[in-house]
């Protein structure tokens, strides 16, 4: 066995995808989908590819002899190697096909990754105590996470001057797109225009006191993302069974009473909305998991195959009170909960997804006058509220009040905003078709 069977290397690989790179600019546009600079385990490699790919981006042909160039301007020719260039384009199998080279750097790159995970993930486990298994587990499926879906953590500091560089250019391509939204569409107008949608890397909190419709609400971010844009999605339903939350999403979609799904009272033209709406509910990419007492931890690993395999972008979690976060033990449920949101938080900045918390409201808007919500009335954890970074929540007037002018109305209270302003958004409450809907399509 050699040296590089040991450490998952192929030079020639290395050698031949570089050299392909500068002889035609169509196989460098094909590889710079598929490689980035550490996936080559030469540094002198990795020079010499971020070189040519800031020239791909500049527009300016990287030829042999301009690379050098470059490469003499950011005095690293010498590192690199004088003529290394010229003499990559002449390596063999420089002239074959450059995705498959792309793919055999690409997944040596991996398989040291693996490599990697698994001694961290031997290293933790050496130095835990028994209390420590579920962080161990967590933090091991991560490693491997990260190893395998090409994600990779930053492993330093970087200086403003960079980081502004990042920032211009995400400002640059929001204007680009102006008019489209940066998020997930909730399928809200309102709502949309004030949040931008739900954003990846968030924690997004839906609340309300029972039977307000919180479960709806979910469901409603789920059908427009994974029914009408086709956003893969993930409903981690612990409540309800799957089949219940399929009719709830038939009887939105197909505008079917919910009553006469589950009664058997459905008439021909209820059949036919449903027949009509069916193709496209059943292609949508969303997911139902309504396994029973799981734990924060299972949910973890779920989420992150399912963002590996599916490309899942958005994951709903109902509700946040009947998840436990697993073996470790807490002083009080207010700790446990506090955990908990604290690594959906986590969850969602890792995965660069959108995680939806449903979760029920103290009984605090029952003993007020006006019976509307505060944020203050989060159930179990006051770090659910910071730790956030949206909170929006569920009033009916009517569901106090059966005879209020306001009968059919919702509020949506955006509580808490981390990037911009709050707001009340009113919208229609359709209960019959287990739906919310935007006013002007009363």
């Amino acid at each position: 066995m050699t040296d590089d069977d040991v450490v998952h290397v192929d030079t020639t690989a290395e050698r031949a995808v570089l050299g392909a790179m500068m002889l035609s600019k169509d196989s460098l546009a094909d590889v710079v989908m598929i490689l980035a600079p550490h996936d080559f385990y030469d540094s002198r490699h990795q020079k010499l590819f971020s070189v040519v790919l800031d020239m791909f981006g500049a527009g300016i042909p990287a030829d042999p002899a301009a690379v050098e160039a470059e490469l003499a301007q950011r005095h690293e020719l010498d590192t690199v190697g004088r003529g290394m260039a010229h003499e990559l384009v002449r390596a063999s199998g420089a002239r074959r096909d450059p995705t498959a080279l792309a793919h055999r750097v690409r997944d040596a790159a991996i398989l040291r990754a693996t490599v990697e995970a698994a001694r961290k993930a031997e290293r933790l486990v050496t130095a835990a105590d028994i209390d420590d298994a579920d962080e161990v587990v967590n933090a091991a499926q991560q490693a491997f996470f990260q190893a395998t879906s090409r994600h990779q953590p930053a492993d330093h500091a970087q200086p403003l001057s960079d980081v502004m560089e990042g920032a211009l250019d995400e400002i640059e391509a929001i204007g680009s797109r102006f008019g489209t939204l940066p998020g997930i569409p909730t399928g809200f107008t309102d709502l949309d225009a004030l949040t931008g949608g739900l954003m990846p890397g968030h924690l997004s909190v839906v609340a309300a006191r029972p039977a307000m419709g919180k479960s709806t609400l979910a469901l409603a971010l789920l059908r427009s993302a994974s029914i009408k844009h086709e956003i893969p999605s993930v409903l981690f339903s612990l409540q309800s069974g799957r089949n219940e939350t399929a009719m709830r999403i038939l009887s939105a979609e197909a505008r079917v009473a919910l009553h006469h799904m589950r009664s058997g009272t459905m008439d021909d033209e209820a059949w036919r909305r449903l027949a009509r709406r069916m193709p496209d509910v059943s292609s949508a990419p969303l997911y139902i998991q309504d396994a029973g007492s799981p734990t924060l931890l299972d949910l973890r690993a779920q989420c992150r195959r399912l963002r590996m395999r599916n490309g899942v972008r958005l994951v709903v979690v109902d509700s946040l009170q009947s998840l436990d976060y697993g073996t470790r033990r807490f002083s009080s449920r207010y700790e446990e909960v506090s955990e908990i949101a604290r690594g959906l938080k986590a969850l969602a900045k890792e995965l660069d997804i959108t995680v939806v918390a449903v979760s029920d409201l103290t009984r605090g808007p029952e003993q007020r006058t006006d019976k509307k919500p505060m944020i203050s009335d989060l159930r179990d954890s006051g770090t659910l509220e910071e730790t956030a970074d949206l909170v929006i929540l569920l009033h009916r007037e009517d569901a106090y009040e059966k005879e209020s002018p306001r009968a059919g109305e919702a509020d949506f209270i955006v509580a808490k905003h981390r990037h911009g302003p709050t707001a009340t958004i009113t919208v229609a409450f359709q209960g019959h078709y287990s739906r919310f809907v935007d006013m002007a399509q009363t």
